[in-house]
This record gives C-alpha cells, sequence and structure tokens, in this order.
C-alpha cells in the first residue's frame, strides 16, 4: 500500500512539474525543481599509518533539491533540498564496541570487514547553467555543500569463522559536512563528494589521531 501511494504522490508532482514548464514562455522566470539520485564510488581517505583506504565500496542517494533564482533568465540560481543516503564500505579498520567505547585495530586480516551507514542529507548548491525557461536540455555545473546527520551505522566483520556486529558506536561522528560539485550535460551528470569532517570522533590508531574521511565520485541524474 505504502508503494502505491510513494507511486501516486510522485506521479502527481511529474505531472504537475511537466504543466507548470509547458506554460511557460520564452523569458519567463523558472526554476529548477529536482527529484535527484545518485551512485557513486566511495573511498577513505587519510587513513591511519598501515590501514588501506577501502576495498570497494559505494554509495547510493536520492531527494528533492528546491531551486531559487538569482536572475530573470534563470540560469544563476541557489537551491536547498533533503534527501536519503546508503553508503556501504569494505575497509580495514577493525572497529569495536565496549561498555559506550570504540577500539580500533588492524582489520586487514580478517575474512571481511564491512560498515554501512544510513543519513539524512542536506544539500546546498549554487548554479550555473544554460537552459532557458523553454529549453530542457543544458549545460549545468553545480557546486556547494552537504550536510549529512546519522540515522544509523553498523560495523561487521568476520573473525575465526565468528561473525561480530557493532550497531551506532559511539565514536562515529553523527554530523558530518562536505564540499559537492555536479557537473554535465542533460541527465548525464558527474558529481563528486569530498568530506571535510573526520568519520570518527577522538578516535586513534596506535597513538596516531584517526582523520579518515569520505571521498565519493559518481553520477547524479536530476529529474525535472
Amino acid at each position: 500500500m505504502k508503494n502505491i501511494i510513494y507511486f501516486a504522490l510522485f506521479l502527481f508532482f511529474s505531472l504537475n512539474v511537466y504543466a507548470q514548464k509547458d506554460s511557460l514562455q520564452l523569458g519567463d522566470r523558472y526554476a529548477e525543481d529536482q527529484i535527484y539520485t545518485s551512485i557513486s564510488y566511495a573511498q577513505f581517505f587519510d587513513q591511519p599509518e598501515g590501514i588501506s583506504r577501502s576495498g570497494f565500496s559505494y554509495a547510493l542517494s536520492f531527494g528533492f533539491i528546491k531551486d531559487f533564482t538569482l536572475n530573470k533568465k534563470g540560469n544563476v540560481a541557489i537551491a536547498f533540498g533533503v534527501g536519503y543516503g546508503f553508503d556501504f564500505y569494505n575497509h580495514e579498520l577493525k572497529v569495536e564496541e565496549f561498555n559506550n567505547i570504540t577500539s580500533f585495530s588492524d582489520g586487514s586480516s580478517l575474512t571481511s570487514n564491512l560498515f554501512k551507514t544510513h543519513s539524512l542529507e542536506f544539500p546546498l548548491e549554487l548554479r550555473w547553467r544554460t537552459s532557458t525557461a523553454k529549453k530542457y536540455n543544458f549545460w549545468r555545473i553545480y557546486g556547494g555543500v552537504k550536510f549529512l546527520y546519522n540515522l544509523s551505522n553498523k560495523f561487521e566483520f568476520e573473525e575465526n569463522s565468528t561473525v561480530f556486529t557493532y550497531k551506532n558506536v559511539s565514536s562515529y561522528n553523527q554530523f558530518q559536512y562536505g564540499l559537492t560539485l555536479s557537473a554535465g550535460f542533460d541527465e548525464f551528470n558527474i558529481n563528486i563528494f569530498y568530506s571535510l569532517t573526520p568519520v570518527f570522533e577522538s578516535a586513534t590508531f596506535n597513538g596516531e589521531d584517526i582523520n579518515s574521511s569520505i571521498l565519493k565520485f559518481g553520477l547524479i541524474f536530476y529529474i525535472l
């Protein structure tokens, strides 16, 4: 039933947007309110000494972003949005939680070592594009910052045929943010996220501060 309701809302929104765009005339003030979805290859950087970046990892996100044009032509705007993000990492840092204290060690010998997160995301963008009120295929460059609020995180590894799972570890940085850049033509756009905050707070490994951050690069699609 929920899926039917979501589909109906999406269909209504799509038809409404189409109707609004169809009534516009060249030179009219307009906005590019959009549903977005992205898929990215993800990596850690600034890992502790002796820990590799990560194995194959990926990130998915989708949401809605509201556009506010800054000029009548409509090619410069700012935009605010809200969305959902899922991250999956195959990494080498062994993370454990005992009595609300997170410990870190070398996990390179583990059979598997996974890290998953679910987050709310809030993008803020400064936008430039070559669109008009009647031109829907255009070049775009959107740059800005994205804020992330973690809803849940799970660290799971296998050691000596036993699986260990730790959820919502205390050292995980629940609030993060980073720089974003999207650029491309029409539906095909590259997307980059460069984190400015570490994944963990007050964390150390072999006496070294853990400043692991996240880099994502992939594709983002905008649905008008």
